[in-house]
């Protein structure tokens, strides 16, 4: 290596470090503010924390509360910033890398969640309780969308909130993969619980199938029949959800 090269590459380096160690405050007039709303930064723009944070989803903002990151160095020479993220709001965490490789594009990996099942009352007719739990051993998003990982989906002492208060359901599970350039494909399996739910989700470019068969004794509720019923067709000793759309 000549000293001329040797010389840039010291360089680049020592600038990268420079601007790691700056205030994590010099974060704030980067970030975009219709999508990521930060309050109380401290530390550097190496590794830092958020007092809280918000993320703007098409269902509202999503709080992930305490932030705390890691940036990896050599990262940066990629022009593909890697970060070592974990927020904790209540109940509610999250931990996991997250590769910036665009706007819309961006890889994870090794991502571990858990929410409040509330987050999954805009897709349902009923009020559902329990947590959902996200296991992730990677997934690329690419113009938002995914095209390749794998990865767990658990629905962990689920219940819906009836008149009566929380009825009992079931623990469920979706292991889903996803090679590159085909679609994402899961299996829906019941881990415990009285009401049996057993099919498949599938998701491509923006359009899915989701094909759920139920049945047990927990559908002998006629409150939770009545709920069903506004997407789920009547069977042989329970019902059958099939959906297909596109994702906006």
């Amino acid at each position: 290596m000549s000293r001329y090269a040797f010389g840039v590459i010291c360089a680049l380096l020592f600038a990268l470090s420079l601007a790691a160690m700056a205030p994590a405050r010099l974060l704030l007039p980067l970030l975009p503010q219709d999508q990521l709303v930060m309050y109380g930064p401290s530390g550097t723009l190496w590794q830092g924390q958020a007092s809280r944070v918000l993320l703007s989803t098409p269902a509202g903002y999503l709080h992930l509360g305490h932030v705390s990151w890691k940036l990896k160095p050599l990262s940066l020479l990629l022009l593909a910033p890697r970060v070592s993220l974990s927020s904790i709001w209540g109940s509610q965490v999250i931990s996991g890398d997250v590769t910036l490789r665009g706007e819309q594009d961006i890889d994870l990996a090794q991502v571990e969640a858990r929410f409040g099942a509330e987050l999954a009352r805009q897709f349902a007719p009923v009020d559902l309780g329990g947590s959902l739990q996200v296991q992730l051993v990677s997934l690329n998003l690419r113009d938002g969308w995914p095209v390749q990982g794998s990865g767990r989906l658990v629905w962990q002492d689920g219940s819906w909130v009836s008149n009566r208060g929380p009825q009992q359901m079931g623990s469920y599970a979706l292991d889903f993969e996803q090679p590159l350039g085909e679609a994402l494909s899961g299996n829906i399996v019941t881990i415990e619980g009285n009401v049996t739910a057993t099919g498949s989700v599938e998701l491509f470019d923006g359009a899915y199938a989701l094909d759920i068969n139920l049945n047990g004794p927990g559908l002998d509720d006629q409150q939770l029949r009545q709920s069903l019923q506004l997407i789920a067709t009547p069977r042989d000793n329970g019902y059958q959800v099939r959906l297909t759309g596109e994702l906006q």
